[in-house]
């Protein structure tokens, strides 16, 4: 400020108070913020201290004000006396007992309130009528005390009768005869734990150790019955669904759905279901269907009810499902079909809450998570599981569900409801479908089969392109689908094709291929139909296969990944290998069903040519991979990429492809999808894999060794048995060489390279499977083909080790490429082909007998009575000359067949010729054929196509093919006069004349599988000279032809036609 006084200069200020002290910025900081925390401490201290004096000061004068309205209470208890009482009276005492009550003190003035209510219940009800708001709201508050008294008092000894008796008068419609307060009572006590209330009660006060019935046990327990079933039949009567549902979904989760205690399921369900109150069991279905609905779609979520309305949540239970199926027992008989219908809805909602059933042989370690399963360990479960299973097969059960799906217009909610029942019978309960009633029933239901196929088929989808496809279809393309999609194809899928495989057992070939012949036909389908399902059920198999292991996982970049998160889409770990678990259990069953239709085709076909051949899958024999180690070619679980690699790891070679997991499964499960050239390929490439380790070169330098034998030619069989046993020779998958002993015994000429052997195990074979040795019989068609011997056990003792022996040689033959022609019964392949030597069936038969198979099938289908054929269980044979009766079953001499036993007899018949006769003679045979070949690699052919293999094809002879890969010695060259004129003479011979100069070759009338390139030695033709009175020679063992110079045409046509209709070899030399 300036100074007009005329000094213009500023003075020094001096301070007479000495140096300042100034504090530092932190200090300064930290004093202040230690300041307000003192502040906001003494603030809170207050505020608490202000909530603490106001709660005492309020509870202290609700004490104050409670003494006082028990005191007026005492007071106007003690003045009234014995009365009279008026309503005005009545209801200012339920107002102060209302306002005072505490559980602890005040129980007997609630007891004696209650029983002056009951004894003056008219007087008091006129309030009603005078003032219903506040009457309503008194009734409800007296009556929510005694809930509330009765509920403190269950653990002691008093008295319950009094405040029973007062909620047994006035929740009767003959005391409140307003029906809507009524019901608005009866929500206003359920919400308050009405049914709560009464279950414990009945477990408190009524004993645990009782027998199982409707009949109170005890009064006590009648009452508590009578409490339980009275606002239940009153919403039963009332007509009100939102009401009734909501009283039956408390029942449900207070009474059904916990654990139940002894009382519960001794008494209280089996007095709901047969005792004197008709339980509403419909409006019980509509409650939990519409309980499973809330449930799928966010509890309550949209319901459009008042809170006050609204039906409790019911939570899925083992318990509820046993109680639902006890209520129904009795109720089953006299529901309508829509009833029916939302019966087996609830099934199928509540089914898979029961604990699985334990499976031992699922040794699934190969997923990175394991899961949680549900044990039947707890006994209590385990009772309520065998409870509700037997209720669901029981006789009325099987018949309405066989009555309403046995009809041609069938609704689709039923099949699916039904099959969703069945799946989880089958996969989650491990049932056979021959052990439960419903099951089977269903199984031998044609119209429930077609039915089910047809809806199968008919199951679409709305894809993101919005088309409306079928999920069978997307199935088929590998597309990946929803979980509700899911959840509804691979139930009705898999229940359709566990139950067509089960009926198609027992089903006979004149049955099946007679086709649908009027409305008592077991067939379901026509064979058109049969050939268009399987090729569907095909491609579904191979697209189930991409699915669960894809050639490549997709890539999603961060945006789409967060987009399929909030869509709900995007599936972790856990759920992919449980949706992979699920994948693998409905390829187990598709593919059985597969199987059984190609078995029938392949034993009559009615599909058409290349019907099962696919090219989605094209497995190249010549490709690099890793599926040809020894052990890869085993029949799996349908598992993890994981395990098999695993596997392969453990073995020491490299990772497995997603390609290489898909090529192992096809091979094994659906090998006939695979051409059969290629399958052929892929089987040498197994023996080729499997020879590396036994005949290389460089195997000569581990240690290994070929199996060197003398024979005798004229006991070539005798010597080869002894010679070559197991115990003399433990592995023949070494190379062997052969000498050969003449008649005189001297060593024949020659060195064995392999002509050697291959002619010695050719004339080993002939001989071992010649039928006058007496180790094979031959069927009695026209085919005269080769199956054991059921006599064979009279001949030696020790007939299993000539089985053995026998099939050792069979399989040294097949594991060194060689063709043998050796026909073999169709069903003699099949035994050695089954996994477990696995029983026939009767349509095996035909291939062993067919006079036979014909009169059991003409007795099958006899119309008079089957008793005056004068038939009994036994059957008789011939040995030697002998007749030897058997009896087919224990005390079968005695046990005519009749017309209900007919069946049985059939099977039993079938039975005897087709494995118990010959169970020993084939069981050894392929035992002696897997200790050469791993008879999985077999398995990847038919019945049919393992006579080829063995034998070859009876095609005819391909010259051009011959002619390429023959080798000339001895002077002949492609170019010669003479081999010129041959291959003339050799393309203008009939088949028959062909077939015969290839037997005078190389032993075997047919050509190698894969064309001549495979024929080992290759076929060469040496010069035998100009001598001009030589006829044409050959060594097999070297498929040799040694052809002398014949330069005129009919001369050399002649003889080598002399030759080759002589059947000889060396002995034209």
């Amino acid at each position: 400020m300036y100074s007009f006084e005329g000094d213009f200069r500023r003075k020094p200020v001096v301070s007479l108070r000495g140096a300042s002290k100034k504090e530092e910025r932190t200090t300064l900081l930290k004093r202040a913020q230690e300041e307000r925390n003192k502040r906001e401490d003494q603030r809170l201290r207050q505020e608490n201290a202000i909530k603490i004096q106001k709660y005492y000061r309020g509870h202290r004068i609700r004490m104050e004000q409670k003494g006082a309205m028990q005191f007026q209470f005492d007071k106007m208890k003690t003045m009234v006396g014995k009365g009279p009482y008026t309503e005005n009276t009545l209801q200012e005492f339920v107002k102060l007992i209302c306002k005072f009550y505490a559980d602890k003190v005040d129980g007997e003035r609630l007891v004696w309130l209650c029983q002056l209510l009951v004894k003056h219940k008219d007087v008091y009800l006129r309030i009603l009528t005078s003032d219903s708001t506040q009457g309503h709201l008194q009734i409800k508050n007296i009556l929510t005390l005694c809930l509330r008294y009765l509920t403190s008092i269950v653990d002691s000894g008093q008295s319950i009768a009094i405040p029973m008796r007062m909620l047994e008068v006035f929740t009767t419609p003959t005391t409140l005869q307003n029906p809507n307060f009524l019901k608005t009572l009866w929500r206003c006590l359920i919400e308050k734990g009405y049914f709560e209330c009464m279950r414990r009660l009945l477990e408190h006060k009524v004993p645990g150790s009782m027998e199982r019935g409707p009949q109170p046990p005890t009064p006590v327990a009648g009452s508590i019955l009578d409490l339980v079933m009275q606002p239940i039949c009153y919403a039963a009567q009332c007509k009100d669904s939102a009401f009734s549902q909501q009283v039956l979904s408390y029942v449900c989760k207070t009474l059904l759905c916990p654990a139940y205690s002894e009382q519960v399921s001794q008494f209280l369900i089996p007095a709901m279901a047969y005792g004197k109150y008709p339980f509403p069991f419909v409006d019980l279905i509509t409650t939990l269907i519409t309980g499973s609905k809330e449930q799928g779609a966010g509890k309550n979520k949209g319901s459009g009810q008042s809170s006050s309305e609204k039906p409790a949540p019911i939570e899925k239970t083992a318990w509820l499902l046993g109680a639902f199926v006890t209520l129904g027992a009795k109720a089953l008989d006299d529901l309508p079909h829509s009833a029916v219908c939302g019966y087996l809805q609830v099934i199928q909602w509540l089914l898979p809450s029961l604990p699985a059933a334990r499976d031992d042989d699922d040794d699934d370690d190969d997923s990175d998570e394991e899961e949680d399963m549900e044990t039947d360990d707890d006994s209590e479960l385990a009772e309520v599981r065998e409870a509700c299973l037997s209720a669901l097969d029981s006789h009325t059960h099987v018949s309405q569900i066989v009555g309403l799906v046995g009809k041609v217009h069938c609704k689709a909610p039923v099949l699916h409801a039904v099959a969703v029942i069945c799946h989880c019978l089958i996969s989650q309960h491990r049932y056979s479908i021959h052990r439960r009633r419903m099951l089977f029933s269903l199984a031998y239901n044609p119209t429930f089969i077609r039915n089910l196929w047809k809806f199968c088929v008919q199951e679409s989808t709305v894809t993101h392109t919005r088309e409306t496809k079928p999920l069978i279809h997307l199935l088929s393309c590998s597309q990946a689908m929803e979980g509700t999609d899911m959840a509804r194809i691979v139930p009705l899928l898999s229940t359709f094709c566990s139950m067509f495989s089960h009926s198609l057992h027992t089903l006979h070939d004149a049955d099946f291929y007679g086709g649908i012949k009027g409305p008592g036909s077991s067939m379901p389908f026509e064979l058109k139909e049969v050939e268009n399902m399987s090729m569907a059920l095909r491609d579904v198999c191979l697209g189930i296969l991409e699915l669960a292991h894809p050639d490549a996982r997709p890539t999603v970049n961060d945006d789409y990944r967060r987009v399929l998160a909030n869509k709900g889409q995007r599936k972790d770990t856990k759920e992919l290998s449980k949706e992979t678990k699920e994948w693998g259990s409905l390829f187990k069953v598709v593919a059985g069903l597969v199987r059984q239709i190609y078995t029938r085709d392949s034993r009559k076909s009615f599909c058409g040519k290349n019907h099962w051949l696919t090219d989605r899958f094209k497995i190249i024999a010549d490709a690099p991979s890793q599926i040809y180690g020894s052990s890869m070619l085993v029949r799996r679980p349908f598992v993890t990429m994981q395990s098999l690699t695993r596997i392969n790891a453990e073995e020491g070679g490299p990772p497995l492809s997603n390609r290489d997991v898909k090529n192992l499964v096809i091979l094994t499960e659906l090998p006939f999808v695979v051409a059969f050239h290629e399958r052929v390929k892929i089987f040498h490439k197994f023996l080729q894999k499997d020879k590396e380790e036994f005949q290389t070169e460089t195997s000569q330098f581990i240690g290994t060794r070929s199996v060197s034998v003398m024979i005798r030619r004229n006991y070539i069989y005798e010597d080869a048995f002894e010679k070559l046993s197991l115990d003399n020779e433990p592995n023949l998958k070494y190379k062997m060489r052969v000498q050969l002993v003449n008649a005189a015994g001297m060593d024949e000429a020659g060195i064995d390279g392999g002509g050697i052997f291959r002619e010695f195990l050719g004339q080993l074979l002939k001989t071992g499977f010649d039928p006058n040795r007496g180790f094979f019989s031959q069927t009695t068609d026209s085919g005269r083909l080769l199956f054991p011997n059921q006599q064979s056990a009279l001949l030696v003792d020790n007939f299993e080790q000539h089985y053995f022996f026998l099939g050792r040689m069979l399989g040294k033959a097949i594991y060194e490429n060689m063709l043998v022609e050796l026909p073999m019964a169709s069903f003699f392949l099949s035994k050695l082909l089954s996994r477990h030597l696995g029983n026939l069936d009767i349509d095996h038969l035909a291939s062993l007998d067919p006079e036979i198979y014909k009169n059991l099938l003409f007795l099958k289908h006899y119309e008079g009575d089957v008793s005056d054929l004068g038939l009994d269980f036994t059957v008789a044979g011939d040995e030697f000359g002998k007749t030897k009766v058997v009896e087919l079953k224990h005390g079968g001499r005695n046990i005519p067949v009749t017309t209900n036993n007919r069946i049985e007899y059939i099977h039993l018949m079938a039975d005897f010729y087709l494995n118990k006769r010959i169970h020993k003679q084939c069981a050894a045979f392929r035992n002696g054929l897997s200790d050469l070949l791993n008879l999985e690699w077999l398995r990847m052919f038919d019945q049919q196509e393992l006579q080829v293999l063995i034998s070859g094809a009876a095609v005819p002879i391909d010259i051009d093919d011959l002619r390429t890969y023959t080798n000339y010695s001895g002077g002949y060259a492609a170019d010669h006069p003479v081999i010129k004129m041959f291959w003339e003479i050799v393309e203008d011979f009939t088949d028959e004349q062909k077939r015969q100069l290839l037997k005078f070759i190389t032993s075997c009338s047919r050509p190698p599988l894969l064309g001549f390139k495979e024929l080992y030695p290759a076929f060469c033709i040496h010069n035998a000279g100009r001598e001009a009175d030589r006829l044409p020679t050959a060594s097999t063992c070297m498929n040799l032809l040694k052809l002398p110079e014949f330069h005129d045409y009919g001369m050399l046509r002649d003889k080598l036609l002399y030759s080759i209709e002589s059947e000889a070899g060396f002995e034209l030399s």
